[in-house]
């Protein structure tokens, strides 16, 4: 009757909290249906004839307890495994049991004890003032974890016996060892202002003060590991990861992170798979089977040890092997998963974990341990009536056993549990110090104090610790054991780029990296593509384009080709940009060559003919000819022939300027010459009194004809030079990949201009000779003057769109052959008649020939 009395007013306090919290969360439906399971498994809880705790973890019975003045409790997973209770509603539900002690739990536990006592037993810390503590077995489940919180905050437990008793509620609560049960204990002690601070739950998410402001802990956030994770695995270029998750608030809230960390590195997710401990085994089972059909050879595994402990089981019995394992430190430190048959699929695994340290005297206070850990040791009971176990001795020996119990050597999480307790310590000395009765939580928010290790312990705004890490790598020893060997390191407070180092690798460890795996979607680019994105896929996964023209990539895997400077041009393989072809029109190629010796040949043969002139200049056919203008005409002919030179070779200032005044100059002096010959042949056979054809060849007159027309021409290339002079230009425009080095001509007006006078002059010439054509054969030269002009104004009226289309160097080339052409054109039209009859005719060449046709008439 009593047991049920106490069984009543515990469900009455347990409901009572239950409401409040619904209240405040404002989850009145959901917590109705949560409170009749509640009372459910109160009941089977409560039945008299399951008092009896034997080897099996009870949830409502603290396993380890100690009065004292301050009350500490602790929430740890002493447990791996729950019964699963019948909910038929038909009979009365099986008792709720943890089974399966956790070896590595209970040293955290035993660890949080060593620390009291030791506080107990300090002069400076806490003086004359006991600490007492409340164990409870979270069994690493949110419901064992509610209801171990409400048993530590209302002061009334329950013993084995069936009694009551009637402690103080706990100051502060350590623990709990996973996320989730952390969060379930926090929405409840949250509400009285009780903290919590946890060794061992990482989850970013409780970093919010506004949702846990009571919330503490001795273990960086998961936000700055996952960052860690993704530097590492984007640090040795596997950019295609596969990755496996705890579904609970550690593994969701952690590889969410990851991933978005990932997404900045460059690393893509291949397979994201999350599952529990309690999953179905075939579950499980797809988990493994997904892994074993990726294409990725790295697998993050942000998983609890619980899950990775089911998780390696499957995968032995699949024999999944051959991948790179990157771990988080939930189990990448975790002894009792070095065995020998996960030693092919774990070897060389990486992952960070917090830094170990020594904590003196407490491997000998392990070793000081309560029956239940002996018996479970040695596998013997202290019970002679049970059946098929061996009888304890009481002379086995623990330091001859290696189990994760009596392991230190890799105390991480032991210490976190260490500081937690002294971080509450801290902060009831300042509130006794002080004379404050405050909240405890302000205190430890203000904690600041080293331990006898050299470390200091503090906590930032958000309650967190100072974020390091070391790199863990799991290597094989001489003797075939696995060891955790630290490669490198992560420092959160460092700038970024310095974050993440590297250690002196040793010999294992850089044996090891020649072999890792490539993890990768797509083959690397090499230089000279880029990366182009196959729709529908990540990132990660992409086909290499080769670069345009004028583009380079210098290093593999680039995501954007690099645009050339404009003096440059990518080479051959696109690997770098190196300058551009320079074109011009030179001597040294075919077509400059060619073109150079024609207008040489043209000179020289102008020259001849001049010669040729000058050695029969007193002959009549010469003196018919007008060989004033004659010798004028030839020596204007040679200049055109000359200028041209000009327009080969790499174009500078002077030769720009050069090559065009010339041009316009010596061809209109040409022009000139033409003209007044046509005039004086015209006048010379239509004057009607002898007088006026005397005016008009007198030769005063003709030297003034040309004089003016030249004259002009100077004038028009005067004002061209000094208005807007052509100047050297490289035309990158044209052609992208080479640059036409030309001469600008400044204003094309004046260009025009130019040609435009020339032709005019051309075309008046044209109109005279074609009106003389008619006049006696054996003095007239209109008639070859007519054929001279037809052949210079046909050149350059065909010049004219072949200049304004052809490319580059070919422009040149065009204006060349104008000038060579039209001027072979005059001196084969005009002088070559001539100089037939002066060297192979010279019968021909008297004062009778001449007249011989009018005579005649």
């Amino acid at each position: 009757m009593t047991s049920r009395l106490y069984n009543s007013s515990v469900f009455f306090c347990e409901t009572f909290l239950l409401t409040i919290v619904c209240v405040r969360f404002h989850q009145m439906p959901v917590c109705v249906c949560v409170m009749l399971l509640f009372a459910l498994f109160h009941g089977a809880f409560g039945a008299e004839d399951n008092l009896k705790c034997k080897m099996l973890g009870r949830p409502e019975f603290p396993l380890l307890s100690q009065e004292g003045d301050i009350t500490i409790g602790g929430a740890f997973t002493l447990h791996s495994q729950m019964s699963k209770p019948s909910l038929s509603f038909e009979e009365t539900p099986e008792d709720l049991t943890c089974s399966r002690i956790n070896l590595r739990e209970f040293r955290f536990a035993q660890t949080m004890i060593f620390a009291i006592e030791e506080i107990n037993n300090s002069s400076s810390l806490l003086p004359n003032i006991s600490i007492g503590y409340k164990v409870f077995d979270t069994c690493g489940l949110t419901l064992p974890s509610t209801r171990a919180v409400m048993a530590l905050m209302n002061g009334k437990t329950r013993t084995p016996e069936g009694g009551c008793s009637s402690r103080t509620s706990v100051h502060a609560i350590i623990g709990a060892s996973e996320s989730s049960s952390t969060i379930v204990m926090l929405q409840i002690s949250g509400i009285f202002q009780i903290p919590v601070i946890s060794h061992f739950a990482t989850c970013a998410c409780l970093s919010n003060r506004k949702e846990y402001p009571s919330f503490f802990r001795t273990i960086p956030s998961d936000f700055y590991q996952s960052r860690a994770l993704a530097k590492l695995v984007k640090h040795f270029g596997w950019t295609w990861v596969g990755a496996v998750k705890s579904d609970n608030d550690y593994g969701n809230n952690g590889l969410a992170t990851f991933i978005m960390a990932a997404e900045q590195e460059g690393v893509c997710v291949e397979y994201s798979e999350g599952f529990s401990w309690t999953d179905p085994s075939e579950q499980i089972a797809r988990v493994v089977t997904v892994i074993k059909s990726g294409s990725a050879r790295v697998l993050v595994a942000f998983l609890a040890q619980s899950e990775m402990s089911a998780l390696l089981e499957e995968a032995v019995k699949q024999n999944l092997t051959g991948l790179q394992w990157v771990g988080s430190e939930s189990w990448i430190t975790a002894g009792h998963l070095a065995l020998k048959k996960y030693s092919a699929i774990l070897t060389g695994s990486l992952g960070f974990t917090i830094r170990k340290t020594k904590i003196t005297g407490l491997q000998e206070f392990l070793l000081q341990v309560n029956p239940k850990f002996w018996e479970t040791t040695f596998g013997c009971s202290f019970q002679s009536d049970v059946h098929g176990a061996t009888q304890c001795s009481g002379v086995e020996k623990l330091k001859d056993i290696q189990n994760p119990f009596t392991d230190v050597s890799e105390l991480r999480i032991s210490n976190n549990v260490y500081k937690a307790v002294y971080a509450v310590a801290h902060a009831m000395h300042s509130m006794l110090k002080c004379g404050q009765s405050g909240e405890v939580v302000e205190h430890l928010q203000s904690v600041n104090f080293t331990l006898q290790s050299g470390e200091r312990v503090y906590f930032d705004d958000y309650g967190d610790p100072a974020a390091t890490y070391e790199l863990v790598n799991w290597q094989r020893s001489p003797e075939g054991n696995t060891v955790f060997v630290v490669v490198g390191n992560y420092d959160a407070s460092q700038p970024n780029g310095r974050q993440f180092t590297m250690n002196n690798i040793n010999i294992t460890w850089a044996a090891r990296l020649q072999k890792r795996p490539l993890s990768v979607c797509s083959q690397s680019c090499i230089p000279g593509f880029r990366q182009a994105v196959i729709k529908g896929k990540p990132i990660c996964c992409f086909t290499c384009v080769a670069c345009a023209a004028g583009e380079i990539s210098n290093s593999s895997n680039s995501a954007e080709c690099l645009q050339c400077p404009l003096e440059f041009w990518s080479n051959e393989d696109h690997s770098q940009c190196v300058p551009k072809v320079i074109e011009f029109l030179s001597f040294e190629e075919t077509m400059g060559a060619l073109l150079a010796a024609v207008s040489l040949f043209g000179a020289a043969l102008t020259s001849l003919v001049f010669c040729v002139f000058f050695r029969f200049r007193h002959t009549p056919l010469v003196k018919a000819s007008n060989s004033e203008l004659s010798f004028l005409l030839l020596f204007s002919l040679t200049l055109c022939f000359l200028c041209s030179l000009t327009f080969i070779g790499r174009p500078s200032r002077w030769s720009c300027v050069l090559r065009h005044t010339a041009f316009g100059i010596t061809f209109a002096l040409c022009m000139s010459c033409v003209l007044a010959k046509t005039v004086a042949v015209l006048f010379a056979f239509t004057a009607k009194r002898p007088g006026n054809t005397v005016f008009y060849c007198s030769v005063p007159l003709q030297r003034t004809s040309v004089f003016a027309c030249i004259t002009l021409q100077v004038i028009i290339c005067v004002l061209w030079l000094t208005l807007a002079p052509p100047h050297p230009h490289k035309n990158t425009a044209h052609a992208k990949e080479r640059i036409i080095l030309e001469c600008n001509l400044g204003s094309p007006v004046w260009f025009w201009v130019v040609l435009g006078y020339i032709g005019l002059l051309a075309v008046i010439c044209f109109i005279l000779a074609f009106l003389a054509r008619k006049l006696p054969d054996n003095f007239n030269e209109a008639k070859f003057i007519t054929f001279s002009m037809l052949i210079f104004c046909a050149v350059w009226v065909t010049f004219i769109p072949a200049y304004v289309s052809s490319p580059g160097k070919f422009t040149v080339a065009v204006e060349i052959f104008a000038i060579l052409a039209s001027s072979f054109g005059l001196l084969f039209c005009i002088f070559a008649p001539k100089c037939y009859i002066l060297i192979l005719k010279p019968e021909k060449n008297t004062k009778k020939h001449m007249m011989g046709r009018n005579h005649q008439n």
